[in-house]
């Protein structure tokens, strides 16, 4: 029953609750001191317990909860040197490849070699930053290899899991969160399926040898 009111609180962050205090003036207090602390950090429990249930969180040993600081906004590169024509002379405005909760997992990942992420969530954001907790498993524990319902990690298939876009956020990134019709023409991903029409076209115009260098 706990975990409803908390789901609801966060779902109206800034109306306040039965205490008379918002989960928004909550969070500013604690943003003063979290924008002091590292871009990677170790908490002991995580800030949103109803969402890490969720998404497969147990207080037990073998799991471990990171907060994760990723920087808003666009991207930019080096202006060029050489001549370019107007359109191609552009250097801020450039948009990530991939989403910033993405982007925590991996970082999360990096720092935590050992550890395998499970998921994770949003908790909160600024003008200058977003803030994700992430949650890793210990493949190695064995209170992780023998509970049932998580020791599906342990196997060699999820190793890097992160890196191959095979946890919640890599799943969206690669489209794969479609269901229903036409869904079927997103595997493996939606790069994979569209190089997969790209060469059914190619092989019917036979000009296959031409895409070999290009793809």
């Amino acid at each position: 029953m706990a975990y409803k009111y908390l789901a609801e609180a966060w779902k109206k962050p800034h109306e306040e609750g039965p205490m008379g205090i918002s989960v928004a003036e909550i969070m500013r207090e604690r943003l003063i001191r979290w924008r002091r602390e590292p871009a990677v950090v170790r908490i002991e429990k995580p800030t949103r317990l109803d969402k890490a249930r969720r998404l497969g969180y147990k207080a037990k040993q073998g799991f471990v909860v990171v907060r994760v600081r990723v920087r808003r906004g666009g991207l930019s590169k080096p202006r060029p040197r050489a001549g370019r024509r107007p359109k191609r002379m552009g250097v801020r405005k450039y948009k990530h490849a991939k989403s910033l909760r993405l982007i925590a997992e991996e970082r999360a990942a990096r720092k935590f070699p050992n550890l395998e992420v499970l998921n994770s969530y949003w908790v909160w954001e600024d003008g200058q930053y977003k803030w994700f907790e992430i949650i890793l498993v210990d493949p190695h524990h064995p209170a992780i290899k023998n509970d049932p319902e998580v020791n599906w990690i342990c196997h060699p298939s999820q190793r890097g899991r992160v890196f191959r876009g095979k946890t919640g956020a890599g799943r969206r990134m690669r489209g794969l969160l479609h269901k229903g019709k036409k869904a079927e023409k997103l595997r493996p991903s939606k790069r994979a399926a569209w190089l997969r029409k790209l060469r059914k076209k190619a092989k019917k115009k036979g000009i296959t040898r031409v895409l070999k260098h290009l793809l």
